[in-house]
């Protein structure tokens, strides 16, 4: 859904303003190192958001011009390209939450469940809360994102080399960036990126639940603050799932034309705005860790 140009203004333009924040929220650490981490996590955040909108087409038609917009690796452990493959594998709406065929699934499968020691379920059930998924979800979820691609490589999958070095290549240039051009630690841009990661948890906390029916599985947030942004109105994340070629800005008209028919589909899986989710789940988690209406698979395969 590219308009009559040929490319998406309000993308674009939004790429090129959150850029300008982080190369803005890098110099600033002469100034204040606590606000440029903070300034430069924010833009982070947003790049990430973007890279979304990238892989599912926007702002150009051309693939290869869109990918190129988003090449530095500003999120540092999570390589484009498979970011592209694995949440267009979780854009298959039978098999979200799946813990096998979702990517992005943070259920086990309760086979797996019982076997794990006793220090992993403490460290899974606290990353179930919503502060332990600000906290702890990036670590957390770098590290099982590592291991699954160390395996995918080891059965030989070629696209996960490629992934990394191209990732690698994205690294040099943010490395590069802070070298040449500002007095900000490595350290420093580390604990920014981890902050934009964390922001990102936020989102992605509660987009999906267990629930017998695909169509009920995906959550809608009427949130239309800042974080409504900086999510680029993923928070109408139904809405994403059944129009995902849909660019960002079309999203909330969307919804409130059709409000009643999501709520329906959704079977109400709804929330006012992120305010109401902190309250609800700062301390305290949503889900099981187990996948609550998981068939049992023999062995845990």
């Amino acid at each position: 859904m590219n308009d009559k140009t040929g490319f998406e203004w309000p993308t674009l333009l939004l790429l090129i303003a959150t850029y300008v924040l982080w190369a803005a929220g890098t110099l600033l650490w002469p100034v204040s190192g606590l606000l440029s981490i903070l300034v430069t996590g924010v833009a982070v955040a947003q790049f990430s958001s973007l890279q979304h909108e990238v892989l599912h087409g926007h702002p150009f038609r051309n693939p290869h011009l869109n990918h190129a917009l988003v090449f530095p690796a500003l999120l540092l452990v999570v390589p484009y390209e498979r970011f592209r493959d694995t949440h267009l594998q979780h854009h298959y709406d039978p098999a979200l939450t799946d813990p096998y065929d979702d990517p992005e699934s943070n259920y086990q499968d309760p086979a797996v469940w019982a076997r794990m020691s006793r220090p992993v379920r403490a460290l899974l059930r606290l990353n179930n809360t919503l502060l332990g998924r600000i906290l702890l979800g990036p670590a957390v979820g770098t590290w099982f994102f590592i291991k699954g691609d160390i395996a995918l490589h080891r059965k030989g999958d070629s696209t996960i080399l490629r992934a990394w070095v191209l990732n690698g290549l994205g690294i040099a240039l943010v490395l590069g960036w802070l070298w040449a051009f500002t007095d900000m630690p490595v350290l420093a841009y580390v604990a920014a990126a981890y902050l934009g990661y964390s922001l990102l948890k936020i989102r992605t906390y509660l987009e999906h639940r267990a629930h017998e029916a695909p169509r009920a599985r995906t959550v809608i947030i009427e949130d239309r603050g800042p974080l409504a942004l900086l999510y680029l109105n993923n928070n109408l994340h139904v809405v994403h799932h059944m129009h995902p070629a849909v660019p960002w800005y079309r999203l909330p008209a969307m919804y409130a034309e059709r409000r009643e028919r999501y709520l329906r589909c959704n079977e109400t899986y709804v929330y006012k705005n992120y305010a109401e989710i902190f309250r609800r789940y700062l301390f305290k988690a949503k889900d099981p860790v187990p996948h609550p209406v998981w068939p049992v698979r023999k062995g845990g395969e």
